[in-house]
């Protein structure tokens, strides 16, 4: 049993691994990020639709559920567009970063969808990771674009998190996965066709680009989001969640090795980068202990 636990644990970082490794993808790759994000997503939906006829999954959905995931879908695929483009206007590290504000957003976010009060510890948090935030603006200043992007991706990125919380309640994970990517492809697609980007040179990639990409959509998507919600059946959510916020620092070590003096930043950027992690790690540690507070009134309650 506890070997089993190691397996998972172990493969719950190879997984955060590769989603750092993303971003990496994200600047290796010379297309643009639209056409970057169409040929992510439709690959993936490929991958996935696989899947599901190997493992003979049905692909049934009602009517609630396209206009559902309709919505979601514009909302992933706007997300990564911001996300690559963040990457390609300034680099990887202040792209992530940045994208490490999700927590904030989502605090901000939740209470709205799932009906609760905002948390005045969330707001706290929050708070700090503005500060972090404006050490890295004011000190990088030929990143700001960078920031702004990936600010917006990040808004975009916890709103998807949030409502794919409710509907995961009644859909299944990998259906929902396989319906948002197909719908956002389609979004990126009529973008494209209404501006006159699709045409046979479209299609024209270089060779680096095209193994980039079948790396992207296979193993950094397809396989990395069937895996996570396997990993998750054996391992806590707040182990989960605490190894993602590992992504930032993952991707910001193999970015240095990778792209070397691109990715060497001024000191007061650590500064403020280390005040944005430090945040998320806290929130996550405060969250888990209050809901093991919460377990054990319940015991005790439930034992007079």
């Amino acid at each position: 049993m506890q070997e089993n636990k190691l397996k998972n644990y172990l493969l719950l970082h190879f997984i955060v691994f590769i989603w750092g490794f993303t971003a990496i993808l994200g600047a290796l790759i010379t297309i643009d990020a639209i056409p970057l994000v169409f040929f992510r997503m439709g690959l993936a939906v490929l991958f996935i639709a696989l899947y599901f006829l190997i493992k003979k999954k049905s692909f049934y959905l009602d009517k609630t559920g396209v206009f559902k995931f309709l919505i979601t879908g514009v909302i992933i695929a706007t997300h990564w567009i911001f996300f690559f483009k963040a990457i390609k206007v300034s680099n990887v590290s202040v792209a992530l970063v940045t994208m490490s504000t999700g927590a904030f957003f989502t605090s901000l976010i939740e209470p709205v969808f799932f009906k609760r009060r905002i948390k005045s510890l969330e707001l706290i948090l929050g708070l700090f990771v503005i500060v972090g935030l404006y050490i890295i603006f004011n000190f990088e200043s030929q990143y700001q674009l960078g920031i702004i992007y990936a600010l917006i991706s990040s808004f975009l990125g916890s709103l998807f998190a949030v409502l794919n919380g409710l509907f995961v309640k009644k859909y299944d994970e990998n259906r929902i996965s396989l319906y948002q990517l197909l719908f956002g492809t389609l979004f990126v697609f009529i973008y494209l066709v209404i501006n006159g980007q699709i045409t046979l040179e479209f299609f024209v990639l270089q060779k680096m680009d095209w193994f980039y990409l079948f790396v992207l959509s296979s193993i950094c998507t397809a396989y990395a989001f069937i895996a996570s919600v396997k990993v998750m059946k054996y391992i806590s959510p707040y182990t989960v969640m605490l190894t993602i916020n590992l992504e930032p620092i993952y991707a910001i070590i193999l970015a240095l090795f990778i792209f070397g003096d691109k990715e060497k930043m001024n000191p007061e950027f650590y500064l403020g980068a280390a005040i944005v992690l430090g945040v998320v790690l806290a929130n996550g540690v405060i969250k888990n202990q209050a809901t093991l507070k919460q377990k054990l009134k319940r015991k005790m309650g439930s034992k007079k």
